[in-house]
């Protein structure tokens, strides 16, 4: 629930925002800003968001403001709950929608009992290399910068825990999923790997994120939800 007030904001509170396609994490941060600042003629308020979305993906993005700002980092720590569509028989260079496709495959040899067998390898701790085209920076610099110019990155891997992955549906050549993991896990690598593993290619087609530990997207609102509130 918001409290409506300026002595709120600052003091702190947790927003739980849905999050458009095609926005960046920080775009939502910056219009939150933009809104508050505007309703209650601030010059400043600490706010940030307890984990990025990629900006083709959808979801619950959280919102901490004033001294909430300090749990962000408690926030992150807990699990994540995504839904989404991997796309069979292909690859892109950013192993989502955000490139063209690379590369085709074969998918003539996937069958449904290939697919369940093949999840189970991505259960528990698994190494996954983070997608080159990412916000992570190497050299001072984010990746996806290296990457539209086109230099070789050399990325190591790095553990992450897959609490549970099930393909909900299979329709070639598209598996729609459920996943919980842990921070830090790349749902767009799982998407690549995953081809790999089926001998065969992947890329994410589709995302959002449904949860971050208790806090539900179901409790969350729209963009123009959370103005028309503060405007009340």
């Amino acid at each position: 629930m918001i409290e409506n007030s300026k002595a709120h904001f600052l003091d702190g509170q947790t927003l739980l925002l849905k999050k458009p396609v095609g926005w960046t994490s920080f775009d939502v941060v910056r219009k939150i800003r933009f809104l508050i600042k505007k309703k209650y003629n601030l010059k400043k308020i600490k706010i940030g968001h307890a984990g990025t979305l990629d900006p083709l993906a959808t979801g619950l993005l959280i919102i901490c403001t004033g001294k909430y700002t300090k749990r962000i980092s408690s926030i992150q720590k807990q699990k994540k709950t995504y839904t989404g569509v991997i796309t069979l028989g292909a690859t892109t260079a950013s192993y989502d929608l955000e490139t063209k496709i690379n590369n085709t495959f074969e998918t003539k040899h996937i069958t449904k009992k290939l697919i369940e067998k093949t999840v189970n390898k991505f259960i528990g701790e698994i190494d996954q290399k983070p997608p080159i085209f990412s916000a992570l920076k190497q050299d001072g610099e984010r990746l996806y910068k290296k990457a539209r110019r086109g230099e070789k990155i050399k990325l190591k891997s790095r553990k992450v825990t897959i609490h549970s992955f099930e393909i909900t549906s299979f329709k070639m050549p598209h598996a729609t999923f459920k996943i919980c993991c842990s921070k830090g896990t790349y749902i767009r690598s799982i998407a690549h790997d995953f081809g790999i593993a089926l001998d065969s290619g992947g890329y994410l087609s589709n995302l959002s994120r449904t949860a971050i530990g208790n806090y539900l997207l179901k409790d969350a609102l729209d963009i123009s939800g959370f103005e028309q509130i503060l405007n009340k």
